[in-house]
């Protein structure tokens, strides 16, 4: 038997080819490979260049893609014909491959990476060995983890592997090589396109395994961008509690991005992925205290979210409150422990970015939806006012913090704040005017010199004679209905401001 390998990480590698030579097999390897095992391993190692008969070429780029080797792979055992041209032309059958690839995702990922050095990473050899060894699995099998080492060579040393392991071991590799070729695609084409590209691949790989989906009865995991940074909830570390829902990472997911969307320090309180609470107030108890108080009925069970790394005195004002999970940067050795005294609460950590970039993706039956993500920078100085009266300094400051919040909020979304905290919030509505008159019964008394945000335009004026209704002093909107003539003039009648982003910010 022949075992053939040739791998880039080499973690495992000179314990597992011992244990093949135990098991009788003969060992093929090529370059830094061949190095370890003989050197380092001490084991007898034929070179490729060996069995071909031909040297390594083009600066290796050229010593596995040969006639000797994968006839070697893809020859059938049970083919008499094909056993009869082996023997023919003086090849020897290979029995096992063991491969892994040139570290292309690594490469790009490095800070002034140029395509010059991410061509060079993209491997060749190594895929087609491993296509050529999956293809012909009931005959060959086919090894790209590392992790898998272990008991492939205890069933190597026995029974041998079943045909069900070849199978599983080939779609693996299948596996491998297509998250290798996406990565290598999306590299060149780019991000800078103005359209979206004509054929979209994204490799993913499993992080983790969910105790179940949104129901018991869905099956649930975690995948996570191949050789991506970590970022985000699904590069969270997570420091304490129970683990992680299907459910917690989704409103985790969604209290994250909305304290990352604030420059100011922001607490989020987040209840089935809409923001029950949230405020900015540079003390963080304050802010913590504030969105809290946003919808306390709400917030019981709830997630919350910081953008600062957590203080004590934040950890000691939550302890009074049943929370599922916390989200923030950091926290400070005290906070930390005044938190893991929750048996059950999630505190997770993870690093401050940027605005979330790449696709957001949805299914449909049938397919998938596929956008740029909201990442759109806004100035209120570049607002315009579309009322007599232009909002005041504090109404200005009220209003950018509202419409920040209603761009997290589920549509028709239409936010309620006052000194930069949410008092009240509509959400998820068939029509704009349920979700105004469900963020007045939230906000009660508060609703008294609050503003207005709505993700999109007032269709109608009675919007607007609502919210006057409730106390409202200003508006933001993005405007743009045909009937904005009606709204504006409701406005002026209450004596309220009103400002046009000129942007729309719809979240189904």
């Amino acid at each position: 038997m022949r075992a053939l390998i040739s791998v880039y990480d080499k973690s495992g590698v000179v314990e597992f080819s011992k244990k093949l030579v135990d098991s009788g097999f003969e060992l093929i390897s090529t370059g830094g490979t061949h190095r370890t095992i003989s050197e380092e391993g001490g084991l007898p190692v034929m070179q490729v260049s060996d069995v071909t008969g031909s040297p390594e070429i083009l600066d290796g780029r050229v010593k596995t893609l040969h006639p000797v080797i994968h006839a070697g792979l893809l020859a059938r055992r049970d083919s008499p014909g094909h056993l009869a041209e082996l023997a023919e032309h003086g090849i020897d059958p290979i029995d096992l491959v063991v491969v892994n690839l040139y570290p292309f995702v690594e490469t790009i990922s490095k800070t002034g990476v140029t395509m010059d050095d991410a061509l060079e990473n993209i491997d060749i050899g190594g895929p087609t060995m491993l296509r050529a060894a999956a293809k012909n699995f009931p005959s060959v099998a086919v090894v790209v983890d590392p992790a898998d080492y272990p008991w492939i060579a205890d069933k190597m040393s026995g029974e041998g592997l079943s045909p069900e392991d070849r199978r599983n071991l080939a779609a693996k590799a299948f596996h491998h090589v297509s998250v290798y070729d996406t990565a290598v695609a999306a590299y060149l084409t780019g991000g800078d396109a103005e359209e979206l590209p004509e054929h979209l691949t994204i490799p993913l790989v499993k992080a983790a395994t969910l105790r179940y989906g949104e129901n018991p009865h869905q099956k649930g995991g975690l995948y996570v961008a191949a050789g991506g940074s970590g970022g985000g909830i699904a590069g969270a570390k997570q420091l304490h509690g129970r683990e992680l829902s299907y459910n917690n990472l989704m409103d985790a997911d969604s209290a994250w991005r909305t304290v990352s969307d604030f420059s100011d320090p922001a607490v989020a309180v987040v209840k089935h992925a809409n923001p029950c609470g949230l405020a900015c107030h540079q003390d963080q108890v304050t802010a913590y205290q504030r969105a809290y108080e946003g919808d306390s009925v709400s917030a019981f069970g709830g997630i919350v979210a910081y953008n600062r790394i957590v203080t004590a005195a934040a950890a000691k004002s939550m302890d009074a409150v049943f929370y599922e999970v916390v989200v923030a940067p950091g926290y400070e050795p005290e906070a930390l422990a005044i938190l893991q005294k929750k048996r059950n609460l999630r505190i997770l950590a993870l690093e401050q970015s940027a605005s979330n970039q790449g696709y957001d993706l949805r299914p449909v039956s049938g397919g998938l939806l596929v956008q740029d993500a909201d990442t759109v920078i806004e100035d209120p100085a570049t607002w315009s006012t579309a009322t007599e009266r232009a909002p005041s300094a504090t109404e200005l400051q009220d209003l950018a913090f509202a419409w920040t919040a209603a761009k997290h909020i589920k549509s028709n979304a239409i936010v309620f704040a006052k000194d930069r905290t949410l008092v009240g919030m509509g959400a998820g509505q068939p029509n704009r005017v349920v979700s105004v008159h469900l963020s007045q019964r939230t906000a009660g008394d508060k609703a008294a010199g609050c503003v207005l945000a709505s993700d999109a335009f007032f269709p109608f004026p009675d919007n607007i004679e609502l919210a006057a209704e409730a106390g409202v002093t200003a508006v933001v909107q993005p405007g743009g209905s045909i009937r904005d003539d009606e709204v504006i003039a409701e406005a002026n009648k209450h004596g309220l401001a009103m400002v046009f982003t000129g942007v729309r910010h719809f979240r189904h």
